[in-house]
């Protein structure tokens, strides 16, 4: 009899890890209607920033605004913006699957590639920020024919190297990860499909040897890329610590750096998540209570960058540079007022409604607040570097306000524009939600089931 049973649990099992198979599957085929017009915004976004770039390529730096002190503005902001944002999806992924955080496995590989297009978008500010793009090979750090090579002891080279790494590094991860889904996705497809999904997964067969070099080379990917992500965001705030500006020349930054890459990243994970939900059908696998564990995250990480940002401003206040004094007085009571206390409420104080359990649950309130929190941390960025440089030890700065151009702005638009444009070409042609973690997830919590009905009888 016990047999029999036995028998009816796996042929169950087998019926919910084909639908699983279905699901993921038709959401390469179809999408709702929704789908289209994300895209079909995210494409006029991107148009609307390419419109501003060539602009900006022909007639010069000039049309951004950007002038003597405020060298840097609105681009080299909204780049740390998505070198954050890019950081958490991967790290985060990499951190759940140590600590064998099993709701990790429907969200984890759209978060993968969140990181690999936020790096993608935030490279493009380099280029614009230059202006002449023709000389990004300057910044390089390779040995060449000219006999000039980078300054290694800047900040800057030591980006360039850490972003690449990093970058290469995550589309490794989530390149190996994918790889039993790619065979799901070529057994089931046809024509030109299967030649594609064919080569993606790279003649995986689903062997017992296969698996186990498999788990083992996903763990120790993970394990690299954990302290990876740290030092690489870490590196991108020396750019700001190393210096002598007044605000910019604290010790704090590396961690401050890492908690509001983590911050930005759990808000967008959480944007993508409800979006992704409502697009593909994703209900049965991007649940409530997951959505629950990713806003509790957010609040505890919100918590960590608040108080970071309170050590920045008692180290700042009670220290013996009046200057680096001035400049924070400055950004509470002067020109910038209003954006720094926008950040402030809207980052440190707005997130504390997620101690609410009816506020964590429900998706509308969820999708605003996680907008408002990205903008928090984009706002954050503009705090960090504007002020300090409209603010400065010269005191003929003091006087001069800066804010950025329409063609700014349009290109930071421009920039949402292909990150969405390239994350929504990804889910339509590869698997958001990974097929064979999901039926892990499954299985185990049948079997969990299964001993607890044991037990009580």
């Amino acid at each position: 009899m016990s047999n029999v049973i036995q028998k009816e649990q796996d042929i169950r099992d087998d019926i919910g890890w084909a639908k699983i198979n279905r699901d993921v599957l038709a959401s390469l085929e179809r999408p709702r209607a929704t789908y289209w017009l994300l895209f079909a915004f995210a494409f006029g976004l991107f148009l609307i920033g390419l419109s501003c770039e060539a602009y900006q390529y022909n007639r010069g730096m000039g049309v951004s605004g950007m002038n003597n002190p405020d060298v840097w503005s609105l681009y080299i902001a909204t780049f740390i913006f998505w070198i954050g944002m890019g950081h958490s999806g991967t790290l985060l992924s990499a951190l759940l699957h140590i600590i064998h955080a099993d709701w990790r496995k429907p969200v984890y590989r759209y978060a993968e590639a969140m990181t690999t297009f936020s790096l993608i978008t935030a490279a493009c500010f380099v280029f614009m920020h230059l202006g002449r793009l023709w000389e990004v090979y300057y910044a390089l750090p390779y040995p060449n024919e000219r006999w000039t090579w980078p300054n290694f002891q800047s900040p800057l080279a030591w980006d360039c190297m850490a972003i690449l790494t990093y970058l290469t590094s995550s589309v490794l991860f989530l390149v190996v990860g994918s790889i039993p889904d790619m065979a799901i996705c070529r057994d089931a497809a046809t024509g030109w499909r299967k030649t594609f999904y064919g080569w993606a997964a790279l003649g995986w067969k689903g062997t017992d040897r296969q698996w186990r070099n498999f788990r083992v080379t996903y763990l120790a990917m993970a394990c690299f890329l954990m302290p990876l992500a740290v030092s690489v965001h870490s590196i991108v705030s020396s750019d700001f610590a190393m210096s002598q500006q007044p605000g910019w020349h604290i010790t704090s930054f590396p961690p401050y750096f890492v908690a509001g890459a983590l911050y930005s990243g759990c808000a967008v994970i959480i944007t993508l998540f409800i979006m992704l939900r409502h697009v593909f059908r994703f209900e049965e696998y991007m649940t409530i209570p997951i959505l629950e564990k990713l806003s509790r995250l957010t609040f505890a990480i919100s918590m960590v960058w608040t108080y970071l940002n309170l050590c920045e401003y008692s180290t700042v206040w009670y220290g013996n540079d009046p200057v680096s004094k001035e400049t924070l007085i400055m950004r509470a009571t002067g020109p910038y007022a209003g954006w720094w206390w926008a950040m402030n409420i809207l980052g440190s104080v707005l997130p504390l409604v997620l101690i609410s359990k009816k506020v964590r649950t429900s998706i509308p309130i969820m999708l605003v607040l996680s907008l408002v929190f990205n903008f928090a941390m984009w706002d954050e960025r503009w705090m960090i570097v504007t002020p300090t440089f409209s603010h400065g030890y010269y005191p003929w700065t003091w006087d001069h306000k800066f804010f950025p151009s329409m063609i700014q702005w349009g290109i930071l638009l421009g920039s949402f524009g292909l990150f969405g444009m390239l994350f929504m070409l990804f889910v339509k042609i590869f698997p958001s939600v990974s097929m064979y973690e999901v039926k892990e997830m499954v299985h185990a919590t049948r079997h969990e089931k299964l001993h607890a009905h044991e037990r009580e009888a």
